[in-house]
């Protein structure tokens, strides 16, 4: 006897996973969720795996992983791998991007805290400028 799959529509799926309508069918147009078909009157079906998906989705978005990136770690699993030396190296690059952005903030900070240093100074010919403080750097 055969045991028939678990599967939901789209709505009980956006329901379960807080995820809209919508951004469902975005991104099973992307291919990081397959639909298991349609019903009659053209509802999408999705198999009972849809929330796990949606769920590591939505955590990899939460970490930076960007849609294109977490389709492919989708696609591996997908193969019956573990994407999991993947993410490894992707979130390992994501924190060398985070330092690099750490150290640009921390040197905008110096200059914008320079520029307030010297904040009182009034030019002597305020018509020919609209803020000297911004225009002298």
């Amino acid at each position: 006897m055969l045991v028939q799959e678990q599967t939901k529509l789209i709505g009980s799926v956006a329901k379960e996973s807080g995820v809209p309508i919508k951004t469902i069918r975005y991104y099973e147009e992307l291919g990081l969720l397959k639909t298991s078909g349609r019903t009659e009157g053209g509802f999408r079906i999705f198999s009972s795996d849809v929330l796990a998906r949606l769920n590591f989705i939505k955590r990899a978005q939460r970490l930076g992983l960007s849609l294109a990136e977490i389709k492919d770690f989708l696609e591996i699993h997908d193969r019956g791998e573990l994407p999991c030396e993947h993410i490894q190296i992707k979130l390992e690059d994501k924190i060398s991007q985070i330092e690099q952005q750490i150290q640009q903030l921390q040197i905008l900070k110096l200059e914008l805290t320079g520029l307030l240093s010297g904040w009182q100074t009034i030019p002597e010919n305020p018509e020919g400028t609209i803020c000297p403080i911004i225009e002298r750097a």
